[in-house]
């Protein structure tokens, strides 16, 4: 049996049923990894020792007891580096578990690793790591997305059983889409942000990539609910995601918005999700065209939203207590500026500097107030649409993945691999990516996503609309490494 290859739940049944051992499952993740990563790159750090033996005392018969779950380098885990693949936090470890690990140890799950992710998670391809970037599992010639790029890269080539990623703008939903993984966007404060390096505070959340919709579902149970260390998760009741896996679509009211088909679009990509939109239909499921009128200035809202709130939170990082620190410095001021100017790279300093002039004297009314107003707006657009439907179905990603270095020179045409995601982190909605097909590019078979949105805490109608589609498709397959 190829172990690497199965999901987290399978593996957790094996395990639970003493089909395979322990010893078993982590010698062949550290194989699969020692052959793959030098290829990849998805990987930061790991110990399979610590983690072996972390699972040697975890409850087997809890929902994830004894699964090695990887993480996103910008999540602590107590006793782990926690350097958001960033220089000007070389050497830090974390002293305190995030919440989530904390919920992952509860549900028997070992969180395992580092992964690579663009620096403080700005970016769209994973280029911006300070240690260079990730490659897409199916062509290494390509990005695996971003920012939880080597999330969705070490799952897609089953160096994990499962990740946890962050989404801002569509760091879950966009890599999971160019690796051909479920990726899941929760609901805005569904899942505790204590522990999570802070990127844009008001649109960050953390969230599962995995195999297949199942394993969303399960790692959705174990991460969700209300925290006292976070004044922004909610306090609602968490159901179980995987009770209506199995209810199917029929009747259901899917959105189709004219807006997410626009001219840009790769036609190929276009084809494939309308094909699986078709396919909805054919489950029983009723496809109505609908309308979200504000979508053409979501990612101008956007990219003036979240740089104002990346200033705020990267204004901490100044070396004096922890991380990167200047030598031969005459004074304080010298020593901010040299330290902050060796530490952070090129994408993170640009949107320092664009979110300080938005909240600049005179630019903050002109600016990120009225963006503040058309994000309202385009929150409003989908509270409008969920009165008509359920979900929302569109593309993940305009185009598929795209070749490493194509676009690092020109960084609009890198913020538009995110225009189909970054509104949904605006009204605070949930989203999910699910593969739906392929298209060709060099002779290479690439991975489409097809991205499906729910309203507020509606996480249950993703994943059973996620889960008849997988289900009635062949999709899931494993990529070949290049």
């Amino acid at each position: 049996m190829e172990f690497t290859s199965l999901t987290a739940y399978e593996t957790q049944t094996l395990l639970r049923s003493k089909q395979i051992s322990l010893k078993e499952l982590y010698d062949a993740l550290g194989r699969q990894i020692e052959k793959v990563d030098p290829l990849i790159h998805g990987y930061l750090s790991y110990n399979l020792e610590r983690a072996l033996a972390e699972a040697e005392v975890a409850d087997l018969d809890l929902p994830l007891g004894g699964v090695p779950i990887a993480i996103k380098d910008v999540i602590n885990i107590k006793g782990h580096p926690c350097g958001c693949a960033s220089k000007i936090l070389e050497g830090y470890v974390a002293p305190y578990d995030a919440t989530v690990a904390s919920k992952l140890r509860a549900a028997g799950a070992i969180p395992f690793g580092r992964v690579n992710m663009d620096e403080f998670a700005m970016g769209s391809s994973t280029e911006n790591s300070a240690y260079g970037p990730s490659k897409n599992p199916w062509d290494i010639t390509r990005t695996p997305g971003g920012s939880s790029g080597g999330s969705a890269a070490v799952v897609a080539a089953g160096e994990a059983f499962a990740a946890l990623g962050s989404d801002t703008g569509g760091s879950i939903r966009q890599p999971a889409a160019f690796c051909g993984c479920v990726g899941l966007k929760p609901t805005y404060g569904r899942v505790s942000r204590f522990g999570l390096v802070a990127f844009a505070s008001s649109l960050d959340q953390i969230g599962p990539i995995t195999k297949d919709v199942r394993d969303a579902a399960i790692l959705m149970n174990a991460i969700s609910g209300v925290d006292k260390n976070d004044s922004t998760s909610l306090a609602e009741p968490v159901p179980d995601f995987t009770a209506d896996l199995e209810k199917g679509v029929k009747g259901l009211k899917v959105g189709l918005p004219k807006e997410y088909f626009i001219e840009g679009i790769d036609s190929n990509v276009e084809r494939t999700v309308r094909d699986a939109v078709k396919h909805l239909e054919s489950l029983g499921a009723e496809v109505i065209e609908i309308s979200l009128p504000h979508t053409e200035y979501a990612l101008s809202t956007y990219y003036i939203i979240a740089p104002a709130e990346a200033s705020a939170n990267l204004a901490r990082f100044d070396g004096v207590r922890y991380g990167h620190r200047a030598n031969s410095i005459e004074n304080l001021l010298e020593h901010y500026g040299k330290t902050r100017e060796e530490g952070f790279g090129p994408e993170v300093k640009r949107r320092i500097i664009l979110g300080s002039y938005i909240l600049s004297s005179g630019y903050y009314d002109a600016y990120y107030l009225r963006a503040q107003k058309v994000r309202t707006l385009i929150r409003q657009d989908f509270a409008n649409a969920f009165k008509k439907v359920e979900v929302v179905v569109c593309p993940t990603s305009p185009t598929p993945a795209f070749k490493l270095g194509e676009r690092t020179s020109d960084p609009w045409s890198m913020y538009l691999a995110d225009i189909f995601t970054l509104a949904a982190n605006m009204a605070g909605i949930c989203g999910i990516s699910v593969p739906c097909g392929f298209v060709e590019e060099d002779s290479r078979q690439l991975p489409v996503g097809l991205q499906i949105l729910g309203k507020e805490l509606d996480e249950a109608t993703l994943l059973r609309v996620s889960y008849a589609y997988e289900q009635s498709t062949s999709w899931q397959t494993k990529p070949i490494i290049s």
